[in-house]
């Protein structure tokens, strides 16, 4: 799928499913690919997999600010994650195993207690 395309399909998602900002679902993407490195896997990583790296990521373009930006697109719990990458499942643009369901996302963190120490992890790390 041409980026053209990825964006046209995004746009007709936003439209029907108001909660997430189109960035969100870009996001999400590149959380896949951030996930897929990170984990070394080829393909396929599950919701709970990529809900870190999506954590991950996040912390790392965004910083202190990543909460902030993450709800800013209308991401506040790791169920919307789920419901984006299932907003793309729906249409593929991403794929699923038989086993992928919502659930995988469901309360894998609390997005509260996940970024409420990312200043102090940034300043340890460097």
């Amino acid at each position: 799928m041409g980026s053209n395309n990825f964006y046209a399909v995004v746009e007709d998602i936003c439209e029907r499913d108001k909660r997430y900002k189109p960035d969100s679902y870009e996001f999400v993407m590149e959380g896949v690919r951030f996930s897929q490195m990170r984990f070394k896997k080829a393909g396929h990583v599950s919701g709970r997999e990529l809900a870190e790296g999506v954590r991950e990521l996040a912390v790392k373009k965004f910083g202190p600010m990543a909460k902030s930006v993450l709800q800013y697109w209308g991401m506040t719990r790791t169920e919307d994650i789920g419901n984006i990458v299932f907003n793309m499942i729906d249409k593929k643009i991403l794929q699923k195993t038989e086993m992928d369901t919502l659930d995988d996302f469901k309360d894998v963190y609390n997005f509260e207690e996940a970024f409420k120490n990312v200043l102090s992890d940034i300043t340890l790390s460097e």
